[in-house]
């Protein structure tokens, strides 16, 4: 059943789906590390479902400041995530491969958000956002 509501309308963004997928391919990677290492393995796990928590949060606030206040933070994920997945490389944790595919959907994901971030700063500029929330039953 797809049951929609203003509230869940952050699942039709790009953007949240492929942070989503990031954080699928994340989690497909880094659970094989072994016991010495799950920590790491947690930490960068949460810091790409990070990503798509802040987008769909900020969106769920309604107000455009907070709005644009999560999204920073959801941008801010995408810088740690990186370095997670940089420092996993250079200390061959990850094969040459597996790095790819982080990189091609992280750098994907990291610029939708700052052409979101820069859409709904220009939205914020020009006055053209409405804070309440109405609906029309």
């Amino acid at each position: 059943m797809d049951r929609k509501n203003i509230n869940r309308g952050f699942k039709k963004l790009i953007v949240w789906q492929d942070a989503i997928s990031l954080y699928i391919l994340a989690s497909k990677i880094f659970i094989k590390y072994p016991f010495e290492l799950k920590k790491v393995a947690a930490n960068s796990i949460d810091a790409a479902h990070s990503i798509s928590r802040n987008i769909s949060e900020g969106y769920c606030r309604r107000s455009l400041k907070e709005y644009l206040n999560y999204l920073n933070i959801a941008l801010g994920s995408c810088g740690e995530f990186h370095s997670c997945y940089e420092s996993f490389k250079q200390a061959s944790q990850i094969t040459d491969e597996e790095y790819e595919r982080l990189d091609q959907l992280h750098y994907k994901v990291e610029n939708a958000l700052l052409k979101l971030i820069e859409s709904l700063q220009k939205k914020q500029k020009n006055k053209q956002w409405e804070d309440n929330l109405s609906l029309s039953l």
